[in-house]
Order: structure tokens, then sequence, then C-alpha cells
């Protein structure tokens, strides 16, 4: 396969691998098939990985999929979404990988083709690339941060959903599956902090809607709440230093941080609380490490 790009064409594999992890996905997985099936652009591949599911939900995927040529089935006992994750990344073979979750669509059918221009006008070493979400529950547009810095790393990384990685940085750090809410989260600031002999990974934003997140899933039900609220305490000193945390800890009591989330998920208020939160984003300064 060869790809045009800075006025020669070069061979190239895969562009993109779009992962789907799943297990008695119901309808939900031929939701997401369908919606990956409508991208324009061409170049990718389609891996779901599938944890023996018995509630007959791959037949439909497997109808769902037959207009994509690039779609592989992997049915294969895990132990757990983390570790289905992973298992997805080694039998990928694109450039950069995807993950879509069940019962989550691409925003619109250009998504992968609006992404590989960005990717090509772009180019990194090591790459992440990201952009927004919409998010169903609350009927709103996520931005995310488009200057990110440690700080903001403290508070939020971008929506999974939202996130284009070189399937490289996702084998040289798979997910820590010892994480049962945020091993994404873990991996992201991996990534943020990396300082290998490649170099520091780029994180390039894009202004652009990437998925229809479904929410309500894993990691938001009210017990998982309080898994990830210990997890993220646990992560952040792994790779902050005691101070910083504490500092970032000070200014979010400061700043309300609770009252403001539950600003973002009432469907109420939360289009106004995006619409500030972009301004401030907008503003934003470069990127600390």
């Amino acid at each position: 396969m060869f790809r045009k790009g800075y006025g020669i064409l070069e061979e190239m594999g895969i562009r993109f691998s779009v992962l789907v992890v799943c297990l008695n996905a119901g309808n939900k997985l031929k939701e997401t098939l369908e919606s990956i099936r409508g991208q324009t652009f061409a170049d990718y591949e389609v891996i779901i990985k599938d944890g023996i599911s018995t509630d007959g939900s791959l037949a439909g995927a497997k109808e769902a999929g037959r207009g994509i040529p690039s779609l592989r089935i992997i049915e294969k006992k895990d132990a757990g979404i983390y570790d289905a994750m992973n298992q997805a990344v080694e039998a990928a073979e694109g450039e950069y990988v995807y993950f879509l979750n069940c019962g989550d669509v691409f925003y619109h059918e250009d998504v992968l083709g609006n992404m590989d221009r960005v990717i090509r006008e772009h180019p990194a070493p090591l790459g992440v690339y990201y952009g927004n979400i919409y998010e169903r529950a609350t009927g709103r547009e996520v931005a995310s941060n488009p200057n990110l810095d440690a700080f903001g790393c403290y508070r939020n990384v971008p929506c999974h959903q939202a996130c284009f990685y070189d399937r490289r940085l996702l084998l040289m750090h798979p997910f820590e599956t010892k994480y049962h809410v945020r091993a994404d989260y873990e991996q992201f600031l991996w990534c943020f902090f990396y300082k290998g002999r490649e170099g520091k990974v780029d994180f390039v934003y894009a202004p652009l809607f990437i998925a229809d997140y479904e929410g309500g899933g894993f990691s938001e039900t009210k017990q998982n709440r309080k898994v990830s609220a210990r997890e993220h305490r646990e992560i952040v000193r792994k790779y902050m230093p005691a101070k910083t945390v504490w500092k970032y800890r000070i200014i979010m009591w400061v700043t309300l941080a609770p009252f403001r989330t539950w600003l973002a998920k009432n469907p109420v208020t939360s289009g106004c609380y995006n619409k500030l939160k972009k301004i401030y984003y907008e503003k934003g300064q470069g990127v600390e490490r």
C-alpha cells in the first residue's frame, strides 16, 4: 500500500487500527460496527476482541461487519477490559490505534479521513492525536484541553474515545491491569511524562469531534467512581512529586472541583459549563512536563 505525502509516494502499512473490546454487548456491538463501516477513509482495520460472549452478539456483529474487508474477530478469554485492550493492541497492525467502545459511534463519516490529514500535516516521531467528543448522556459537545500541561493531566485527560495513539506507545507500556478503572489514565500519564531515547511524546490537538460517546459505562458506576478516586491518587503519586500533587489538590479544593464536575454532568448546566471550559482551554499556555 502506498500513501502520498510530502511530494513522494511512501510505502506504508495500515494507517489505523480501530479496536472494539466487548463481552455480551448485545446490539451495541452491531451499532458500533455500522458506524465504523460508514467511514469514507478506507485505510484501516477493525479488530473485535471478544471475551467469549454467550449472548449471540457476535453473530450480529459478523453480519454488520460484512462491508468491512479488514475485520478480524478474536474470541479469547481475558482478565478484564484492560487485559482485553492489551490483547487487541498486540494483534493490531495499524500505525495508530483507536479504541471505540460498544455503544459508542464515530461522530460522522469523515473522522478517520480528517485525522489522517491532521497526522500528515503535523507528523510526530511518537504522537498522540486527540480531539473532542459529543456526550450523549448530557447531549453536549465536550472539548478537550488543547494545551495539555501537568496540572491539566492531574485534573483530567482527554476522553479515551477522543485519542489516537501511536501503537508503539501501547506496546512499550501496555495498560496496567492492576488498575480496574484508571489504567487508561495511567497509560496516558506514562506517555505524557515519557523521556526515552525517541524523545518526548508529541500531543497534537485537532479541533474535530471524534466520537458520539454513550457515557454511563464501566468507570462511571457509583462503586467504580470510588475505585477511580483511589486509583487516581496512586497514579499521580507515581508520576508527580508529592509537593506538586499537594499543590494541585489545594487548587482543586479552592476552585470547587466537585461542584464543577456536577455542573459538567448535569444536563441543564452542562452546555453553559462546557462553553466556558472551552474558552478557558483556548487561553491555555503551552505544555509543562
